[in-house]
């Protein structure tokens, strides 16, 4: 049995208003066009979430919205904001569904990819993990709570700039 893990930077996000708070930016043009390319390439490959894990920032549940996907179980978790790597794998390790997946902000998010994989894909982009960057791993194993750090095969990963050429 194995598990799949899609992990998605938020979609760019806009700085037009300095009185909100960080927590509560939406997205700005750039990445409102992102977030449903995004969704578009998973559907396209089939790499679809039945559980997803996100921070309970606006513009990641914005991302999501414009995803345009479904899933079976949507779990908003304060902890998910500006989670360190560490934070990221208690999360998931509760997860149940077989492809979950999980929104969050860097610098924790690329860290936390770099940790998680067997080998980082062979892309210049994938250590910065630029807004909308996602990352498609497959674990063999049966349950979450059986993940460990550098056991993923990357399986995808892509950088909205590259599906909007």
């Amino acid at each position: 049995m194995s598990r799949r893990l899609i992990l998605t930077r938020h979609a760019k996000s806009s700085w037009d208003s300095l009185a909100l708070a960080d927590h509560d930016r939406p997205l700005n043009k750039r990445g409102r066009k992102s977030a449903p390319a995004i969704g578009a390439w998973l559907r396209e490959n089939e790499w679809l979430p039945d559980e997803v894990l996100s921070s309970t920032a606006t513009r990641t549940r914005e991302t999501w919205d414009r995803m345009g996907l479904q899933a079976n179980k949507l779990c908003f978790h304060r902890a998910l904001y500006h989670a360190e790597p560490a934070d990221m794998l208690i999360e998931l390790s509760g997860a149940t569904g077989h492809t979950v997946l999980m929104l969050g902000h860097n610098p924790g998010i690329s860290a936390f990819a770099e940790r998680i994989v067997k080998h980082p894909p062979d892309h210049a982009r994938f250590y910065d993990y630029p807004t909308c960057a996602t990352t498609v791993v497959r674990f063999d194993m049966s349950d979450w709570s059986e993940i460990r750090w550098h056991s993923g095969e990357i399986e995808g990963f892509v950088i909205p700039r590259e599906l909007q050429e």
